[in-house]
């Protein structure tokens, strides 16, 4: 019994999905710069870029290689895909950054989600949760 116990503990741990994020504070300013990253899909990129107008920032996509301090604030992204059954999006992380400082991060990763059917998600709508997240509403 205890074994058992111990077994479906271990497979738990192991079939997680993961999403923190920690918002944007303090900052009024809407324009923004996106630090191409051509090792992701370009429809992240593309939505990314719509979700954020949809919140009201002007954006700017800037060649990979600009630094953080071309733009006061600046974001980079990262996603992977994987199969199982099925292509997903399996992992998503977007870094904000003001003056070449860290101020805000989301992250999203099921690859270590073995066997749970809810990482079979639509990338478009959870890049979109990840903005939404990352750049709280104003007052």
């Amino acid at each position: 019994m205890r074994n058992a116990v111990i077994a479906c503990a271990a497979l738990l741990c192991c079939c997680s999905i993961v999403q923190q994020v920690q918002p944007v504070q303090n900052t009024n300013l809407r324009d923004i710069c996106i630090i191409e990253n051509p090792a992701t899909r370009n429809g992240f990129l593309n939505q990314y870029q719509q979700s954020l107008q949809n919140r009201g920032y002007s954006v700017k996509v800037m060649p990979r290689g600009t630094g953080f301090m071309a733009c006061p604030l600046m974001t980079t992204y990262e996603g992977h895909w994987s199969w199982d059954l099925a292509l997903y999006m399996s992992y998503a992380r977007l870094d904000v950054y003001l003056d070449g400082k860290p101020v805000g991060q989301a992250l999203y990763d099921s690859r270590r989600g073995v066997g749970r059917m809810d990482k079979f998600i639509d990338a478009e709508t959870k890049i979109d949760e990840l903005v939404s997240q990352l750049y709280p509403a104003r007052g």
